[in-house]
């Protein structure tokens, strides 16, 4: 199962201090191009896409499908959020459980964006799913995103070696955030 289940989509929007998480529209194309086809995004992903394959094969509303946010900053895309169910092909320990996952422009990073929507995301999915555990995989070189594990309540799990390098899975509990700023989601006004 790769879904969240019977989850209603796309929901309100979600308002945190800076940011809106939302369903993706057709404006956001060319930000999605620009995020899976950027060096920077992708050194720890295996690398990035080609952005002629990008043009040619992303649909023209991308990622729309249950637990996929587009992050706003000031009316534009600054990056993604997901949680989708870890498949068969996931580690064990992963397998059946929601998996959070991310992507932000390099423009965006080093203002707690990150933080601030991963903490929305899962504050909504508490409230969708309450009780259900997430899991997050990431390389152990990504010092980045292995701060940003710690601070959103994950634990480790494990550590194993693939795609030639270590990575890192985690485990949060239902309603493990640790802190930090801004990331408490409140739904958008009626119009916004």
């Amino acid at each position: 199962m790769d879904d969240l289940g019977s989850v209603a989509w796309p929901p309100v929007p979600i308002m945190t201090e800076r940011l809106v998480l939302r369903a993706s529209e057709s404006r956001d194309r060319s930000a999605f191009v620009e995020l899976l086809a950027s060096p920077e995004v992708h050194t720890y992903l295996g690398g990035p896409r080609a952005r002629a394959e990008l043009e040619r094969e992303l649909p023209e509303v991308p990622m729309q499908r249950p637990g996929g946010f587009v992050v706003e900053l000031d009316g534009a895309m600054i990056g993604q959020v997901q949680l989708t169910r870890a498949s068969e092909s996931h580690r064990p320990a992963a397998r059946g459980k929601a998996e959070l996952g991310y992507l932000f422009l390099p423009r965006a990073w080093g203002s707690g964006y990150a933080f601030e929507a991963c903490a929305a995301a899962l504050g909504w999915f508490d409230g969708v799913l309450p009780g259900e555990p997430v899991v997050l995989a990431t390389q152990t070189a990504n010092t980045g995103s292995m701060r940003l594990a710690a601070k959103l309540g994950f634990a480790e799990v494990e550590r194993f070696w693939a795609w030639d390098a270590e990575q890192w899975l985690g485990l949060r509990s239902p309603g493990g955030l640790t802190g930090g700023r801004g990331g408490w989601p409140r739904p958008a006004a009626r119009g916004a």
